[in-house]
């Protein structure tokens, strides 16, 4: 007899603006910083099982303005943050293209992974066998929520730092940070 295999359930995270502070376009680790909170928010993702990946519109690639290098190293940097508090990314999927303003031509076209379009979480769930309708995106940015809604994920716009101010979403719930949006998830997950 063979034993059946359940998908899994993810919390797809924006990295800039959700894990990390936003001083734009980052990738110079003397820029880092972890947002507060967000190192243990992922700590409770990953003790409630939950995979966590990190899907990241990174068109200052196409802009020439770093390399898939730095971005790496940027990235290698967050994660070795993280881990000193017990906090683990399953997997990172970066978007380098944009179509309008690369400056790098081997970047610059209109792909499938470029939020709100939806190849990376597409592309996280084939590789790690994720149920998307059980699955959440949380990000800063209504690209963020439409990728997620395009697939059938729960939606949770942070805004804590940008504030209200009549700004349209369509997310299923906004929070003030990371922190506040895992405890949201946790609480509807029950």
């Amino acid at each position: 007899m063979c034993a059946v295999k359940h998908k899994r359930n993810a919390v797809f995270l924006d990295r800039d603006g959700v894990i990390v502070a936003d001083k734009g376009y980052m990738h110079k680790i003397s820029d880092f910083r972890l947002l507060s909170e967000s190192a243990n928010a992922i700590k409770k993702l990953n003790s409630a099982g939950f995979l966590v990946i990190v899907i990241t519109n990174q068109s200052g690639i196409a802009r020439g303005m770093y390399t898939e290098d730095d971005m790496h190293k940027f990235n290698a940097h967050m994660i070795s943050e993280l881990k000193k508090s017990g906090a683990t990314i399953d997997a990172i999927y970066f978007c380098p293209h944009h179509n309008k303003e690369a400056k790098v031509e081997k970047y610059s076209k209109d792909c499938d992974c470029r939020k709100p379009k939806p190849g990376m979480i597409l592309k996280a769930a084939k590789e790690h066998d994720i149920d998307l309708n059980s699955s959440w995106m949380v990000g800063d940015m209504e690209s963020d929520m439409k990728a997620g809604k395009a697939v059938g994920c729960k939606t949770i716009m942070i805004d804590g730092s940008k504030g209200a101010n009549g700004r349209q979403t369509t997310a299923h719930a906004i929070a003030n940070d990371l922190n506040h949006a895992v405890d949201y998830i946790l609480n509807k997950d029950r």
